[in-house]
């Protein structure tokens, strides 16, 4: 979709501030609210605005440990692929996947509340995943940049 100046603004808000209010966001982008909601109903419906939710901080729900594992599998047989993906989407404390280029098939970023946690979802789940024939993984010290702004230009 073409997105004008005031488009931009709009996600450029939302992605800050969900909950801003129709009256907020008319009021920064200079329009009507009648308008305002017209346009991010748009952006909505046409895709460019997925969802809405709440950032959570995994600290204050115990996750002290966050990972990122490399999965390797052994055959790309796709239907192996799709099963993979699917029962990732059962493991709550895998927050993403990818399926990356490279030495690795997928990239996984992982939550545990501490690594005998950690240790336990790797034997139990993750190392029994559909094809999975070998695990990295990477400890994150510290969050240097965490979040999911998108660049709106």
């Amino acid at each position: 979709p073409m997105l004008d100046a005031r488009d931009r603004l709009l996600l450029q808000r939302l992605q800050r501030d969900g909950r801003a209010t129709n009256a907020a966001l008319a009021e920064e982008v200079h329009l009507a609210e009648a308008p305002t909601w017209r346009r991010v109903r748009a952006l909505e419906e046409c895709g460019v605005i997925r969802g809405y939710r709440a950032l959570v901080d995994p600290s204050a729900l115990g996750y002290e440990v966050t990972a990122f594992v490399h999965v390797r599998c052994g055959r790309h047989d796709p239907a192996l692929e799709q099963a993979f993906e699917q029962e990732v989407q059962e493991i709550p404390q895998i927050l993403w996947c990818h399926t990356v280029s490279g030495a690795t098939d997928f990239l996984l970023c992982v939550v545990a509340r501490n690594l005998r946690e950690y240790g336990e979802l790797i034997s139990a789940r993750i190392r029994s995943l559909p094809g999975v024939t070998s695990i990295e993984s990477s400890f994150s010290l510290k969050a240097v940049k965490d979040g999911s702004l998108i660049p709106v230009e």
